[in-house]
């Protein structure tokens, strides 16, 4: 139910890429801007988010150790019973008393089933803590991203997709999971394999140890090769992905306007080049990731029939006995597979040093200046509600100030209209009452105090605010009514009776108790209505209307215009109008134009200057009689 993402976007941008005259960071396709990639950072920034698990991947990895020694050890005792086992197949047709050699064949056979089954308990217990570890590095990822969202300044938003910002949080925070369940606990295996299975091998014999031993070097000259050169395109793989999805976001929200403009063939080529592209980095990343297995196939291949023939040799002149043949056998199968899995692992671990990279940059970003700490206090139920402006600048970019200097006072109780044309600076000027952004220079105050000094959640106490944008969430009506308030049904009837939106709830299936979701058919006018419902809930001494009515048919704006008349009666209210005739009976009407108040007054004074204000009004009014 929640407004859409491309709607707030579509609305921003509009007003503010106009309203603040900057250029937006990213455009509707939301085409990122590339930056060179450091793995050893991205790598830095992934211990970051494990290290608070360190002690439970450590422990994980001690059993990993375990398992990974026993499966090493294992080959040596194959050996022996396989010697004990070739003396019986030997001696049993000559006749000779073998029951020595089957007690030897039984006492390596449970030696060798214990180590087994003890490998297997490790491996089933790293399995289980490092699974459980990584799931927490994932859970705390996304709490430290949804943090990070709520003390981000609106102003990222206004440069991001939300696409983008969504990828961040759900693909790569799971890529991030997933690549950790599967590499960690299998590098920290191959790396021990890879270092103790040649030790056992020379141990063993030295000569078939040599001819393995010097396929790895081959091995590993491959493996950073294709690391190196595939290191780009899997990180080129992900922000492609996160293109393809802010993309897809957008163009589903706003269906109606594709549509209706008969855009569906520009979104598609728009779509099937952010594909394209997605597809060539995804392939060759992918490609080289998975060649690593086949070329390491091969030289294993190769040596493993040059080890069969030199074993052979050596067995039949004595140096070697057969058992040592097929534990070398083994030894080849286990040495092949972690030299198999290090150059896919790594690639896993690169993507999720990619997505690392990208989830560490959001939390990067720059935050509000944090107010935890101010202890100035302001109670809502006793402003009255003068707000005084002083010399205020301010500019969301630097060096492009939109509001140059603008000062007024307003008394409490007053009703001000601020009217002008796109890009004056009108929602600005809410902004900035609301502290959604911060000054230039000068001051807003209330009551006298300096709303800089106070928590910017106290000051968003003292309004109640109804904007465009209408918002709703996945809830009950009644929910959806008081929000975050703690409001009796019977002041929630009554703001829904004053908004004149009861009897379209009353026509609902449970009324109150509905649950508004997807599926629940709500106009823009009704959710509008809503919207206005929460706001006289809330009750606050001051009110921001930012053209309130705009989706309504004309006998509900004047409805809600006497509703509105009465909410705000005692208390302060601003409101932002496009129809000039809604604002009519303001106390004072400010005139905004480039961002300054060119003039102010109340309608009959204005209209009787002939300036600004009187050109605006009529040509609204010449357009209404044609």
């Amino acid at each position: 139910m929640a407004k859409s993402k491309k709607q707030k976007v579509a609305a921003k941008q509009a007003d503010q890429a106009k309203d603040l005259k900057q250029p937006a960071a990213f455009s509707a396709k939301g085409k990122a801007q590339a930056k060179p990639k450091n793995f050893k950072k991205s790598l830095a920034t992934l211990w970051a988010f494990m290290k608070p698990y360190k002690i439970s991947i450590i422990v994980s990895m001690v059993f990993v150790s375990i398992g990974t020694v026993i499966s090493v050890l294992a080959p040596t005792y194959l050996a022996k019973l396989t010697d004990a086992a070739a003396a019986v197949l030997v001696g049993s047709p000559l006749g000779i008393d073998i029951s020595k050699e089957l007690e030897t064949v039984m006492f390596w056979g449970i030696v060798l089933s214990s180590f087994y089954i003890l490998s297997f308990i490790c491996s089933f217990t790293q399995t289980w803590i490092l699974s459980k570890s990584n799931q927490k590095v994932a859970k705390d990822m996304r709490k430290k991203i949804s943090n990070k969202i709520n003390v981000i300044p609106l102003n990222y938003f206004d440069t991001h997709q939300y696409g983008d910002t969504l990828s961040r949080i759900t693909n790569d925070v799971d890529t991030i999971a997933q690549s950790l369940s599967q590499s960690l606990a299998s590098i920290f295996s191959s790396t021990i394999s890879i270092v103790g299975i040649p030790i056992a091998m020379f141990i063993s014999c030295w000569q078939l140890a040599f001819g393995v031993i010097a396929s790895v070097p081959i091995s590993i000259l491959l493996i950073v090769l294709l690391m190196k050169f595939g290191q780009k395109y899997f990180v080129k793989q992900q922000s492609e992905l996160g293109k393809l999805n802010g993309h897809i976001e957008e163009v589903f929200s706003g269906q109606n306007i594709v549509k209706a403009f008969n855009g569906q063939h520009k979104v598609s080529e728009q779509f099937d080049k952010t594909n394209t592209e997605l597809f060539k980095s995804a392939q060759m990343s992918q490609f080289l990731s998975s060649s690593m297995m086949p070329i390491m196939d091969f030289t294993n291949k190769l040596t493993y029939v040059f080890i069969m023939a030199l074993g052979a040799y050596l067995c039949s002149t004595g140096v070697i006995s057969p058992g040592i043949i097929i534990s070398f056998i083994s030894y080849m199968n286990m040495f092949q597979q972690p030299m198999m899995q290090i150059g896919q692992l790594m690639g896993s671990l690169q993507t999720a040093s990619a997505a690392a990279e990208r989830v560490g940059e959001f939390l990067a970003e720059t935050e509000q200046v944090d107010d935890s700490h101010i202890a100035n206090k302001i109670d809502p139920k006793k402003v009255k509600g003068a707000v005084s402006f002083k010399h205020v600048r301010f500019g969301y970019l630097p060096g492009k100030i939109i509001i140059k200097d603008f000062s007024l006072e307003v008394k409490a109780g007053q009703k001000i209209a601020i009217v002008g044309p796109t890009g004056a600076g009108k929602t600005t000027l809410v902004n900035l009452i609301m502290r959604f952004y911060e000054l230039n220079s000068g001051s807003i105050s209330v009551d006298g105090v300096d709303t800089a000094t106070l928590k910017r959640k106290d000051v968003r106490r003292l309004f109640s605010m109804v904007l465009q944008d209408t918002w709703m969430f996945e809830g009950s009506v009644k929910e959806n009514i008081a929000y975050i308030t703690d409001a009796s049904m019977t002041q929630i009837k009554k703001a829904a009776k004053e908004s004149y939106i009861d009897h379209f709830i009353e026509t609902l299936p449970q009324g109150y108790d509905t649950k508004l979701d997807d599926s629940t058919s709500i106009s823009v006018g009704q959710r509008q209505l809503f919207t206005i419902a929460r706001a006289m809930v809330q009750n606050a001494p001051m009110l921001i209307l930012d053209e309130a009515t705009s989706s309504v048919d004309t006998r509900t704006e004047t409805l809600i215009q006497n509703a509105m008349d009465k909410i705000s009666k005692g208390c302060t209210s601003f409101v932002i109008a496009h129809r000039l005739s809604t604002i009519k009976n303001a106390d004072v009407i400010l005139v905004l134009k480039d961002g300054d108040i060119v003039e102010h007054g109340n309608h009959d004074t204005l209209l009787a200057k002939k300036g600004f204000y009187a050109s605006l009004y009529n040509s609204q009014f010449s357009k209404q009689q044609d």
